[in-house]
């Protein structure tokens, strides 16, 4: 720690003077006490007219479009929440079956749509929308359609705000000053977490909190700028990758979103660690093995949640065929952390350095805390590796590559090339 302390005092110096690269993509920073009130007043009054109007809503979007609103939600509501509106996710493949089983199950549905998208031509996203309009216009008219169509999208520009405005779809502004994997605190991902019936004032709340406390260039008291420093110390000492896990099955989406976080932040130049994840205790019994005994290329960053609201305890077997009656009586959520304790330690002994991050439990205050922490904690991360942690210059080759293959007017010579190539 002594030896990063005037890095990371000179990063962090320069992240809120916002003279580092990237600085045009900092909006995330401040967003927890800058955010337009207004906005998300009209959100939560939206999101409750949905929720009395509709069976369901589809939120239409790809990456940071999605990811973190599908994370806020399981982690909040479950999977299997008892809720009376379904949230499906559209937009995000170009799966035809999987594709064609929303639009088939949306058939006889009461459904709204929320489009998410800065630019309004995201190839994904572009063609699941299409489609859910053309559904939405049969069923109930172009009218009526236009009032149950919510777009996220830029305050001024792009295809989607011309539609949006031609159109009369309610809109959201997705901040020109913060990417899409930094946006599930704005439209982007609230509007969506509002609708699943969530306090995202709760949410904003954590992340000012988070905001706050991290605003500290003091290595030794900064929680978030130490999770940082050890990402970037064991990069430098012959990790590759960084294994992000979890042991509740509705926290699964965290991981996925701190995947494009990360990944696509740091991921440049031929540097970065790999993340990935798991779900323990179930991916104990098909990659415990590989941790324990492998290449010791990975550490593991694990969430772990304090308290639970769920109690289920083991009952007593008067037969104990099994033998777990010296379980009998004891709670499920005690298991689940003396197994976390022991699966630990087994991988710290097998040369797999385990980080906990700990959470009092899961509600909306400590999920934006959350989420802010691993922004922050993320941009850091970026700026140790000498990388601009907020662009993706990579992420345009293969858009480059299929655009020249489908014949999108201007890539016709490029098409060729990889026809040839392709041959």
């Amino acid at each position: 720690f002594k030896k990063y302390e005037s890095q990371v005092k000179k990063i962090h110096m320069g992240i809120h003077k916002k003279n580092l690269p990237g600085n045009d993509y900092l909006g995330w920073l401040d967003y927890p006490i800058h955010y337009n009130q207004k906005e998300l007043s009209l959100m939560i009054n939206k999101a409750k007219y949905i929720r009395s109007n509709f069976e369901t809503l589809v939120v239409c979007g790809i990456g940071g479009s999605y990811l973190g609103a599908l994370a806020s939600i399981n982690a909040l509501r479950g999977i299997y929440p008892n809720d009376k509106l379904e949230i499906i996710f559209l937009g995000n493949t170009f799966s035809p079956t999987y594709i064609a089983q929303v639009l088939k199950h949306l058939e006889h549905k009461k459904f709204a749509i929320n489009v998410i998208s800065k630019s309004g031509t995201t190839t994904e996203t572009s063609i699941s929308f299409r489609l859910l309009k053309q559904l939405l216009i049969k069923k109930v008219g172009k009218k009526k359609a236009s009032k149950m169509i919510f777009a996220t999208t830029d305050k001024e520009k792009g295809a989607l705000k011309l539609e949006a405005t031609k159109e009369g779809y309610t809109t959201f502004t997705l901040p020109g000053d913060i990417g899409g994997r930094y946006s599930v605190l704005s439209p982007v991902g609230l509007f969506p977490i509002a609708c699943a019936g969530i306090d995202i004032k709760k949410m904003m709340l954590g992340a000012k909190k988070a905001m706050e406390e991290f605003n500290n260039p003091i290595l030794k008291s900064n929680k978030c700028y130490r999770y940082a420093v050890v990402r970037d110390y064991m990069y430098r000492h012959n990790k590759a990758s960084e294994m992000f896990v979890t042991y509740e099955p509705h926290l699964k989406e965290i991981a996925e979103w701190l995947k494009q976080l990360f990944g696509e932040s740091e991921g440049k130049d031929h540097k970065g660690l790999l993340p990935t994840s798991a779900t323990f205790s179930t991916d104990l019994h098909s990659l415990g093995q590989y941790i324990q005994e492998g290449t010791p290329q990975l550490f593991e960053t694990v969430l772990t949640v304090e308290k639970s609201h769920r109690k289920v305890q083991v009952p007593f077997d008067e037969q104990n065929t099994d033998g777990l009656n010296y379980l009998q009586h004891r709670s499920i959520h005690e298991i689940c952390h003396i197994a976390q304790q022991g699966t630990c330690q087994a991988h710290v002994d097998g040369r797999v350095p385990n980080l906990k991050i700990s959470i009092p439990e899961i509600n909306e205050f400590y999920l934006g805390e959350l989420i802010y922490f691993f922004e922050y904690a993320c941009g850091l991360s970026g700026y140790l590796l000498d990388v601009n942690p907020f662009d993706q210059p990579g992420v345009e080759a293969y858009k480059k590559n299929m655009f020249a293959l489908l014949g999108k007017p201007g890539y016709e010579e490029l098409g060729k090339e990889l026809r040839e190539k392709l041959k």
